[in-house]
């Protein structure tokens, strides 16, 4: 499973229940439509962790790249009732921090040829 993170904050005036159901919608489009395979959004509690990542915190699943490109795909045509939903997201954040995780070890890695 590749883990596609997004960490940001709202934007001033932006409601959080409101941000909240507009990923849940956004993602949830994506998943329904396969191209994702789930997804969790967070929020930071008793303001622990990085100053520098934001207050929520989306984990993105996809089975592997493929199917995250497929997602990207999807999404960058800007068109549709997709680019409606992706907007409302976009348009909701700001301070965006990105990373790719993935799941480890991998399941294909063959054991016993680790070097030290």
């Amino acid at each position: 499973m590749d883990l596609y993170h997004v960490w940001c904050n709202l934007r001033p005036g932006v409601s959080d229940v409101e941000f909240a159901d507009r990923i849940g919608r956004y993602l949830g489009e994506l998943r329904d439509a396969e191209r994702i395979e789930g997804f969790r959004v967070t929020r930071r509690k008793l303001g622990l962790g990085p100053a520098d990542l934001g207050e929520f915190h989306i984990a993105i699943e996809a089975r592997d790249l493929a199917q995250l490109d497929q997602a990207f795909r999807a999404v960058s045509t800007r068109a549709g009732p997709l680019e409606d939903l992706h907007a409302a997201v976009n348009q909701s954040a700001r301070d965006l921090r990105f990373a790719l995780y993935r799941d480890f070890p991998d399941p294909h890695r063959e054991r016993g040829s680790e070097k030290f």
